[in-house]
Parts: structure tokens; sequence; C-alpha cells
């Protein structure tokens, strides 16, 4: 029963909301003091990789195609060593739906909300995602409320998140549209709590099985294109659910020796939950804002614990400038004639730097696109930027400043990654794992064990971390 409905009594009752909202008992995985069985938290959905497939056929969900970008790799080739440049591919996720992968993970949790005869669905997200669960909720005849962190204190929003509140809207969902701050979470409580609708979060498990399609079909789209399975990977990486789901799938199509590469946009020294920063970051999706955190600590998610877990499938970490995406989005646009958004650019930008550094036989498929329309645009979010007293110029885009300033390259020479420590991200998620932990509680070797698994290390390695916080 309800006992109030301010902030402290709704947060109180978090974990009943999201056990009654997503219909998962958590707290039947538990291992240990920190360990689950994530595997079980997976298959118990019951959705298999062919049965996941079949509904997303039956809302014209997944079988984009894959493209060869042969102009872009030809400026790669340029650019690179003798023998260098290897082919790049991009899988064209602007053709589901609604314009994006997050068509694939929310089909099977609207799927399983008309199961259970939910009268509707609900997400918190100001990105893509809110679009795509509208489109399979219309689809499916179920209502849809989404909750989106949309404006700063002066009323204003970025011209991206403008875009996604009228896709939203569109496809007959209600938004809720609230100012930055932690008043997000809490009214997606009460919205869950006060409808009874279904909560179809990013991070359960039916989200990551409706990825592992994505990252299936583009191990077998590769091998009949290029007559082998991907050699690179690019993902971009934000919450983790992309990487954990394309890797997940790639697994399962045999593609074992592929090397998972997740990107993200540069936007170190803001602040995501600032009031004053919100609008200073050029990207509301796919950046090191979201990326370091939810590598660091998965389980910060709205569910008691995240089926996104990306350190168990990344083989390297590296991070793209503001700029250098900008820059690769208009060359894609000119160069391949396809005008895409900027989410999955994170990756191609990062994909155009990696291509050179293999051969001409091997190849890198960036994993997604999404759509674009006026908001999205460079140009929509470039003259936001300037509008707020940020310098846009051309040059080093290395030079650049989250927040102060976006230098686009000169020339495509220009462009480079930055490899992030994977070693000290995983040191860093011990150390927050150990802080959820009350004093004196004792480590069983289930624990032991999860933690190495979460983070690709042997249980050796995980133990002296854990004897070097302790």
């Amino acid at each position: 029963m309800n006992t109030g409905s301010d902030y402290q009594a709704v947060m109180a009752r978090q974990n009943r909301i999201m056990r009654d909202s997503v219909g998962i008992d958590y707290a039947q995985y538990a291992l240990g003091a920190l360990a689950f069985d994530y595997e079980r938290l997976l298959s118990d959905t019951g959705y298999e990789l062919d049965m996941a497939r079949d509904i997303q056929s039956r809302t014209a969900v997944g079988d984009t195609p894959l493209v060869e970008l042969h102009n872009l790799t030809a400026v790669v080739r340029t650019l690179a060593r003798p023998g260098r440049g290897a082919r790049i591919f991009v899988k064209d996720e602007a053709a589901n739906p609604s314009g994006s992968f997050k068509d694939r993970r929310a089909s099977i949790s609207v799927h399983e909300a008309k199961r259970r005869g939910f009268a509707g669905v609900a997400a918190a997200t100001s990105g893509n995602y809110g679009a795509a669960v509208a489109s399979q909720a219309a689809k499916a005849g179920l209502r849809c409320i989404i909750v989106q962190e949309a404006v700063d204190s002066r009323g204003v929003a970025q011209p991206e998140i403008a875009e996604k509140t009228r896709a939203c809207e569109a496809y007959g969902a209600e938004v809720i549209r609230l100012s930055v701050g932690p008043e997000l979470f809490y009214m997606f409580l009460r919205v869950l709590e006060e409808t009874g609708y279904f909560n179809a979060s990013l991070y359960t498990p039916y989200s990551i099985v409706g990825i592992e399609t994505l990252g299936y079909e583009l191990a077998l789209q590769t091998t009949e294109r290029a007559g082998r399975l991907p050699d690179v990977v690019v993902t971009t990486h934000a919450g983790g659910g992309n990487v954990t789901g394309t890797a997940r799938g790639l697994l399962k199509a045999g593609s074992h020796a592929t090397c998972m590469v997740a990107a993200s946009v540069d936007l170190q020294g803001l602040h995501m939950a600032s009031d004053h920063d919100f609008n200073r970051k050029s990207f509301t999706t796919g950046h090191t804002g979201f990326s370091i955190p939810f590598t660091t600590w998965p389980d910060r998610a709205d569910v008691p614990r995240n089926a996104a877990r990306p350190l168990r499938y990344i083989d390297r970490f590296v991070t793209v400038t503001q700029g250098e995406v900008f820059y690769v989005t208009q060359a894609l646009a000119e160069l391949e004639g396809l005008e895409r958004g900027p989410a999955g650019n994170t990756s191609l930008a990062a994909a155009f730097v990696i291509a050179r550094e293999l051969d001409q036989q091997q190849t890198v498929v960036v994993q997604e696109t999404e759509y674009t329309g006026a908001g999205k645009h460079p140009l929509a979010q470039l003259n936001l930027a300037r509008e707020l007293g940020i310098e846009v110029c051309r040059g080093d885009p290395r030079l650049g400043k989250p927040g102060s300033s976006i230098v686009i390259p000169a020339h495509p020479e220009q462009l480079a990654v930055v490899d992030v420590d994977l070693e000290q991200l995983r040191r860093s998620y011990l150390r927050n794992a150990l802080d959820t932990l009350a004093p004196g509680t004792a480590l069983t070797t289930d624990d032991v064990r999860f933690l190495a698994e979460d983070t690709r290390s042997s249980t050796g390695h995980v133990q002296e971390m854990i004897d070097d916080n302790r």
C-alpha cells in the first residue's frame, strides 16, 4: 500500500516498485554479498536468439543492411602505410522502424509487457530509446509514457532532445519533460507505481537479449560480404547495453576472435547532473559522462541488477572528440550519401582511425547508425553551442575543451583515438563494488569468481586488487 508521495517515501519503496514493474525477483539470483547468477538471469527470460529474431521480424525490427563504405575506406588507405587500411562496413540500424538499434531492445520488452497483460509501458530516457519504446508500444496496442530529462533551469533544450520529444509524441506516447536533476528517477518511480505499467528499462535482461540479434546478424553478414568474420567491431558506448548485447550476439555466431572496441565522445570536465553543463555538451549519449560511470559500476541503473556489464566484453576502449564526430558525420554524408545521426558516428570516427592500423584484407564494422533530423543535425547542435559562448573552429581536434570549445578537424589525418586504460577501470569497478558492502562483510569464493568474470580478470588478480583496497 502506498504510504506517501513525497521524495523520501517513494524512494523507500523503489525496490518493490521495480519488482512489480519488471516482474523479476532479482533476489533469487544472489550468490553472495556481491555475486549473482548473471547467465541464469538472462536465460530465465525464455527468449532464445531465434525466438528474439522471430519476435523482431513481426514488427519490422532487425535484418538491417550491412553497407560497405568504399569511399571512406579509400580515404583511409591514402593516409595509411602501404598494405594497411581495412575495409569499413556499417550496420545501417537507421532502417529500423523508429530509426535506431534501440528498436531491438524495445521490441522484446514491449512483447513481454503485452504477454504479461500490462496496459502500458514506461521508460526514463532522453534518447532514441524513448522513440523506440513508443513505436513498439504503438504496434502492440499498448499505452506509453516516456519520462525525459529535457531542459535546463531556463527551459532551454538541446535540439537533439527536442527532436526526440517530437518523435516520441509522434508515435502516440505521453512525454513528461523534466529539468536536469534528481527528480527524474523519483518521477519515473511515481509513474510506474501510479499507472501499473511495465518498466521497459534499458538495463533489464529483455533489453540485452534484444540487442544480441544485432551482433549475430552482423557476424553472418560480414562473413557473407567479406568472406570472414569481422576482425574489429566498434560500438558506441554509453550505458553498456550496446556493447554487452552486441558482443554476446557475436559470440553466439561463433565470432570469438573479433576485437570488441567501445567508443565514446570525450566529455571530460562536464558533469552530467549539472544544470550549467547540461546543454554545454553537444552529445546526449555515447559519451564518457555515461560510459565511464556505467563501466566502473553497472548497478547504478534503475533495476537492482544491471544486465549490461560492459567490462565483461570490452577488448579496447577509446575516446574521440566532439569535433571529430561532427567531421565524420559530414564526411559520411558527402562521400557515402548517408546522412545519419551522431551516436553511430561516434564509433565511425573511431573506426576510421582503427582501420588505418589494420591490413587491407581485414574488416572493421561500425555496429550501428541512427536516423537524423533537423534537431540531430550537427549544425543545430553547433548553433546552440555558439549561443552558449562555446567556440567552434577548425584545427587540431585535441585542442578542444568540452564545454568551452569544439575544434573540428581541418584534414582527415588529424583524426585520432585516445585509449582508456582498462586496468584502471577494473580497479575503479572493484573499489565501487567494495564500497557497497557493510563494514566487515566477508567475500565468498562465489563473490571473487563473479568479480573476476565481471572484469575479465583472473580470480588471483581480483584477490590481489581486493587486498590492495582493504
